[in-house]
């Protein structure tokens, strides 16, 4: 797959091989023409890539605010754009709570796209962005999308609850692991 500057892809299928922790069974996954699983070529990868999965790496003894803070302190920027992308994702209110304490799945996976924001890499990879997401949320969603890829980002969306992505190519991925049978399977 080649991508260029603005591009969307919604991907259905497992996410590690575009982030480049799992090598391809066949065909490579190129970035700038290079083999993005060779060595040289991942580290260099991974500084332009922003990848959200489904677990939320958020740390409950922080606030909200610090929780995205501590995500920019670790991306050696300064935290300028926390507080904007808290207001924008809606948890506003919340910025000085405990995420622990505080936060439902929903707010949760705002926290993780304010994260993304502040963040800013041109390459983004979710992974089920719109899971726990209620339809204000799912909006919300395709909109920094869409702003993201106006600005040239490029945005890969793995997942199975759908949005709504203009201009995307969709590509369905072979399982990793086929499913196993269940007992209702090997009955009928």
């Amino acid at each position: 797959m080649n991508t260029t500057d603005g591009m969307s892809g919604l991907a259905y299928g497992p996410s590690c091989m575009l982030a480049g922790f799992s090598r391809p069974s066949a065909g490579e996954i190129l970035w700038n023409g290079h083999d993005i699983t060779s060595p040289g070529v991942f580290q260099q990868y991974k500084l332009q890539l922003n990848w959200m999965s489904l677990k939320d790496a958020m740390k409950e003894k922080l606030t909200v605010l610090e929780n995205v803070q501590w995500f920019e302190l670790l991306e050696g920027k300064d935290s300028s754009r926390s507080g904007p992308a808290i207001q924008l994702m809606g948890l506003g209110r919340l910025m000085n709570e405990k995420a622990r304490r505080m936060l439902s799945m929903g707010q949760r996976k705002r926290l993780q796209l304010a994260r993304l924001l502040a963040i800013d890499r041109p390459i983004w990879l979710l992974d089920e962005p719109s899971v726990a997401l209620d339809a204000a949320g799912t909006r919300l969603l395709e909109h920094i999308i869409a702003e993201h890829r106006e600005k040239g980002g490029i945005v890969f969306v793995a997942m199975h609850l759908p949005i709504q992505v203009e201009d995307s190519m969709s590509l369905r991925l072979p399982q990793r692991f086929p499913r196993r049978k269940t007992l209702v399977d090997l009955v009928h």
